[in-house]
């Protein structure tokens, strides 16, 4: 299975949040279970963000660390259809760019979207066959 995270995923991990054991599980079983994880730049940037503003360079910089160590790819290009599937679903739904990217990276690696922003996915989960891993 491959999974492409939401910023929420890695908040809820760093933070022991509800549903941090699910996204530890498949940080650390990824790998047994040949699995492929990865995260749009611009997820990351909004828990690398977070952290900074909430709790400095230090901790913020685990974020970059942490990703490096459980092996998760940061798609750091947005593909031409990638870019006109985030521009579809940003037309269609109200929901961040930030998120309409995430989903469109989604489709690009084949994987599950790790999310627990049901705010922000249900209606697209409840109208589109997006394959989300909702942890919470």
């Amino acid at each position: 299975m491959n999974y492409n995270f939401d910023a929420c995923a890695l908040i809820a991990f760093l933070n022991d949040e509800e549903g941090a054991d699910a996204i530890e599980k498949i940080l650390t079983q990824s790998s047994a279970n040949d699995d492929t994880l990865s995260m749009s730049v611009i997820n990351l940037l909004e828990v690398y963000y977070a952290e900074l503003r909430d709790k400095g360079s230090d901790i913020a910089q685990v974020v970059l660390d942490m990703a490096h160590h459980y092996s998760i790819k940061i798609v750091d290009t947005v593909s031409e259809q990638a870019f006109k599937e985030a521009a579809r679903l940003k037309a269609a739904y109200k929901m961040s760019l930030a998120d309409c990217i995430g989903l469109a990276t989604t489709l690009e690696t084949s994987s599950q979207f790790v999310t627990s922003d049901h705010h922000e996915f249900d209606t697209v989960a409840e109208k589109e066959a997006f394959p989300i891993f909702w942890f919470r």
